[in-house]
């Protein structure tokens, strides 16, 4: 309860900040549209190929690789947008000052590293497609799809750590990666990602946000179209209406989600940061967090 608690601090802290200073979120509005615009564009052609190729083995392999690639751009887009998030927290609360121009510089800067991180996500993203598609009950096809799950969990939170990394201290993945591992084993995540429940927070916060979605989605469109009268006109318009009012909540959802989410892990690696030059320099003061996380540890 008290995790839950400290993450609802964090919550109100990082979302204080974005309305302190509009340009916060504007990489994440960005991100949802242009994630929503690439997945409608990427399908068209899977769904072509499974109705040419009417589920052939070649049909399969094309789909294969077309899902592949759709995966790929979506985690590029993902992360190039997240990396703009980062910094523009990381100037927040270094200078006071979130500018796009340096976000979008970052992005220019990263690009190629961020390339390798979505290159790196989307092969344990297939890995995890394969293991769960393995349609054998044994032992071993069990133990493979839970051994996928751990890894799959385990890899998007080093993406989500390494990320700052890159933005912060530009850092290719590599490089990245062995300093994550470094500043864990040395004890500089000192909180560790469940001790401040952001995760728990976000997720009930985008349930809830699902289900009243779901039941406005129903009550209107449904409502609009109990009354259609036999006009299938107006049935079209009330499951139209009903599907954009389910799909905005979804929307607002995966907003709140994605820079919450951004904000707390940003934080944390400034935190990790500052306490190891702290040690470096042989300081024995208590180097205090940045302020969104350290409101939600009072």
């Amino acid at each position: 309860m008290q995790s839950f608690s400290r993450g609802w601090n964090f919550l109100k802290q990082a979302w204080g900040m974005a309305f302190k200073d509009k340009d916060l979120l504007k990489p994440s509005v960005y991100a949802l549209v242009v994630g929503m615009i690439i997945s409608v564009i990427g399908i068209i052609p899977i769904i072509i190929t499974a109705v040419l190729t009417s589920g052939s083995q070649t049909g399969q392999i094309i789909m294969g690789v077309l899902g592949a690639i759709l995966m790929f751009i979506q985690f590029t887009v993902t992360y190039v947008f997240s990396a703009m998030t980062i910094r523009l927290i990381y100037g927040y609360l270094t200078t006071g000052d979130a500018r796009m121009d340096e976000a979008w510089d970052i992005v220019r800067r990263d690009f190629f590293d961020i390339l390798t991180l979505a290159a790196v996500s989307t092969i344990v993203g297939i890995l995890r497609n394969m293991a769960n598609s393995n349609k054998k009950n044994n032992v071993l096809g069990s133990i493979l799809r839970s051994a996928m799950r751990a890894v799959e969990a385990l890899w998007t939170e080093a993406a989500l750590l390494v990320l700052p990394a890159m933005v912060i201290d530009d850092l290719n993945l590599k490089d990245g990666l062995a300093r994550i591992v470094k500043i864990t084993k040395e004890n500089f995540l000192l909180i560790g990602i469940s001790f401040v429940g952001v995760r728990w927070v976000t997720g009930l916060i985008g349930f809830a946000f699902t289900v009243i979605g779901l039941l406005l989605a129903f009550a209107i469109g449904g409502g609009i179209a109990y009354v259609a009268g036999g006009s299938t006109a107006i049935l079209v318009i009330g499951i139209t209406i009903g599907a954009l009012i389910f799909f905005t909540f979804v929307m607002v959802s995966s907003l709140f989600s994605s820079y919450t989410s951004t904000a707390y892990h940003t934080c944390l690696y400034i935190w990790a940061r500052e306490v190891e030059t702290a040690r470096a320099e042989g300081r024995a003061t208590q180097v205090a967090a940045p302020a969104p996380l350290a409101a939600a540890l009072a």
